[in-house]
């Protein structure tokens, strides 16, 4: 399905439910709220499940467009989601009925029963600012909600995916008048005090292999504590490793209580393919970011994400 078909599909139904993914980052915060408020402006019924993992930042942002107790959902729409293994908890209950996936990711699944997926973006407030120009619906407060999204899933604007009409979205964005200082300000100028003893520690315990084009950065829970850090801490850690001169692919993982480690990967995506790497233990995403769960140590993730990484080096004629 086109952006336009989409639109013309938001135009024709009501009711609306909009799923985000679980562990929700900018760029589905954003993209749930400026729907949420298009189509609003159009006099639909349209609200968000209500989040259950974000950080109380990003979490502020969709104050007033989360659904109320017990409101059921005649169109299930999801945002930026590319499996149904991506959904929290409180949204299982529609998997199956989810009638419009709006997504950039090329490892989407096609779960949904209409999909509109443009893999060559760079997030997915791209297509959704395509999309509400088109229902004639985009207005300021929206507006502040897509350049949410854009800008963080590109890290302001330096990522390799950056494009040219990522640059184009954003400057129409901040031509209505959007608070884009202060949008900046809060997710790329400011850090905790906790954040900064973070970056100081994994300077330490950083390790390197591949000759030093691959680092990999181990967030452990012992680390996390004597930082004194917690989730709101730790937003976009996974582009830190990936600062460090000669790194050419980043390798993130997160230790969590409940026995598994999460892996972020960020690579060249010319030389190592970060989708097909994380494939191999489950995951995917992007060509130059993807994710992955391993069950386990940090060891034993540590030994999975090297292993693949290796396999697919090899594999690519690139090791």
């Amino acid at each position: 399905m086109t952006y336009l078909e989409a639109a013309e599909f938001l135009k024709a139904h009501d009711g609306y439910l909009i799923l985000t993914h679980k562990r929700p980052d900018g760029d589905t915060i954003g993209c749930a709220g400026a729907l949420c408020r298009a189509l609003r402006n159009l006099g639909k019924t349209a609200y968000v499940l209500p989040l259950v993992d974000a950080t109380a930042l990003l979490g502020s942002y969709l104050e007033g467009y989360t659904a109320p107790e017990g409101f059921a959902p005649d169109t299930v729409v999801s945002v930026d989601v590319a499996s149904l293994g991506l959904l929290p908890p409180n949204a299982e209950q529609y998997r199956d009925h989810i009638a419009l996936a709006i997504d950039h990711h090329p490892s989407n699944e096609g779960f949904a029963a209409q999909t509109c997926l443009e893999a060559d973006k760079a997030a997915c407030g791209e297509i959704l600012w395509k999309i509400c120009k088109e229902l004639g619906a985009l207005d300021a407060e929206a507006a502040a909600l897509l350049y949410l999204a854009v800008s963080t899933d590109c890290g302001c604007f330096v990522y390799s995916n950056t494009t040219a009409n990522t640059h184009r979205v954003a400057a129409d964005l901040m031509d209505m008048g959007i608070p884009y200082q202060r949008i900046n300000k809060l997710h790329f100028r400011t850090k905790s005090r906790s954040r900064l003893m973070v970056e100081s520690l994994l300077g330490q315990a950083m390790e390197y292999y591949h000759e030093g084009t691959v680092a990999l950065a181990p967030v452990t829970l012992a680390l996390m504590a004597e930082a004194n850090a917690t989730q709101e801490d730790m937003e976009d850690i996974a582009a830190f490793a990936g600062q460090i001169e000669g790194v050419r692919h980043a390798v993130t993982i997160r230790e969590h209580e409940n026995g598994e480690c999460r892996i972020s990967l960020r690579t060249d995506a010319n030389l190592l393919n970060a989708s097909r790497v994380c494939a191999r233990l489950g995951g995917g995403g992007h060509a130059a970011a993807s994710g992955c769960t391993v069950k386990g140590t940090m060891e034993t993730a540590r030994a999975a994400i090297l292993a693949a990484i290796d396999a697919e080096l090899a594999e690519s004629g690139n090791g």
